[in-house]
């Protein structure tokens, strides 16, 4: 079951490694992707939970470790996801919120799927709704109504995601839109399972196109964030870029569980 998940598994856990890489050395979580409250020993939780990362992600690779790692990973995510709610209910009427919130609820959709594969609950009286093929399902419902606010960031913020969009591109305007748009029916489809595992591999394209364009190796040491207000330095853009990294890797999990018609 390992092997079929791969090279999604693979592109899966070294974003995550990547991400728990970056806790470990700048003792933070990753801005407000992960945004955890202040609270004493707040740097020490933040490297155990890099470690943790790291840690879970190597052993999803391994067959006899696969297992147990999927188990371990879903609950990580869970909370992860609702770290997110306190600032969707402090303020419901900002898209950019959803924006956030949707990211995560991608990555926890990838989760979710390697749950549901890899966990060997479909028996299990508590967990069995979330393996075997029902999981699949729940984790593509997930997804495809997790990609909507992100393809909506793109239509209310046209000016911020225009401004992300490499200089060298022609039609960056319609580019802000159409990838927006392309994204919103990406999750119709998938939510809806409507030709799933097409929209499933035309979001992790999309994704892939975001994390270099966007965020690829030309902005880690930029003196200038294309994202107005962020952080100066190499932490931002290179978290920005293995986010996307994860989302697109759990977009092409969500497409390699999917029948190649109607599922």
């Amino acid at each position: 079951m390992v092997r079929e998940q791969q090279p999604a598994l693979y592109l899966f856990a070294a974003g995550l490694v990547g991400m728990g890489l970056l806790s470990v050395i700048s003792h933070d979580f990753a801005y407000d992707w992960q945004p955890v409250p202040a609270f004493p020993c707040r740097d020490i939780v933040a490297v155990v939970t890099g470690l943790f990362m790291i840690a879970v992600s190597v052993a999803l690779l391994s067959r006899p470790t696969s297992t147990l790692a999927a188990r371990a990973l879903l609950p990580f995510l869970l909370v992860w996801q609702c770290l997110k709610i306190p600032i969707v209910l402090k303020m419901p009427q900002v898209e950019g919120v959803w924006v956030g919130f949707g990211e995560v609820g991608m990555l926890l959709a990838g989760g979710l799927t390697l749950f549901a594969r890899l966990s060997a609950l479909e028996n299990s009286a508590l967990l069995g709704g979330l393996a075997g093929q029902k999981g699949v399902r729940i984790a593509q419902v997930i997804f495809g109504l997790a990609v909507i606010p992100v393809g909506l960031g793109h239509l209310f913020y046209p000016k911020i995601t225009t401004g992300l969009i490499p200089t060298w591109l022609p039609f960056r305007e319609a580019l802000a839109l159409l990838t927006g748009v392309a994204q919103i029916i990406c999750g119709l489809c998938i939510a809806f399972a409507i030709q799933t595992r097409l929209a499933a591999l035309v979001e992790s394209i999309l994704c892939a196109l975001f994390a270099w364009l966007v965020w690829g190796p030309d902005t880690w040491f930029a003196t200038v964030s294309r994202l107005p207000n962020a952080p100066s330095g190499f932490r931002f853009p290179f978290t920005a870029f293995l986010i996307t990294w994860v989302v697109g890797a759990a977009a092409l999990l969500i497409a390699n569980n999917s029948r190649r018609n109607r599922t």
